[in-house]
């Protein structure tokens, strides 16, 4: 499939970063972010297409992991799906929290470009906020099944594939 703009939903995103010091220049550009999360929403009609995708430090993300996963370390990528109050309609998807460090720390050892890796956690963060799981292997295979699909839009790599 080919990875021109006619794959990809319209979106709008803030873009926060959290940043203290680092190589920020390694961060997804807006650009970046609108075609990954776009082909996501694409492939599901979604009407929703706001939400946030912040850049944070390592503190930042093991305090949020810790306190709504209940694991007490920092983590790549959490997502925060946005549900509205009763009978109010809002085009909010919810927001993703990514740790620079922890996702540059993985694609080194990973043998992966940061850039690839942060393309996938920005999609399998997506597939969160759009209700996808991996708890069952059987969600497993489907979510991953997908991002593959996704990933390959952009000529990336298997993520699920050993190093060579």
């Amino acid at each position: 499939m080919s990875t021109d703009a006619k794959v990809t939903a319209a979106v709008e995103i803030d873009r926060q970063v959290a940043l203290d010091e680092g190589d920020i220049e390694a961060l997804p550009t807006l650009v970046d972010l609108e075609r990954w999360v776009g082909v996501v929403l694409a492939a599901h009609d979604e009407a929703r297409t706001e939400l946030t995708v912040r850049f944070v430090e390592r503190d930042e993300s093991q305090a949020l992991n810790r306190d709504y996963r209940g694991k007490d370390k920092p983590t790549n990528v959490l997502s925060f799906p946005f549900e509205a109050p009763p009978g109010i309609e809002l085009p909010l998807l919810g927001d993703l929290v990514i740790c620079h460090e922890v996702v540059v720390q993985e694609a080194g050892d990973q043998h992966k470009a940061t850039a690839d890796h942060y393309a996938h956690l920005v999609m399998h963060g997506c597939l969160h906020l759009l209700g996808y799981d991996h708890i069952e292997e059987e969600e497993a295979d489907a979510m991953e099944a997908l991002e593959r699909e996704l990933l390959a839009r952009f000529a990336i790599a298997d993520p699920y594939r050993p190093p060579a």
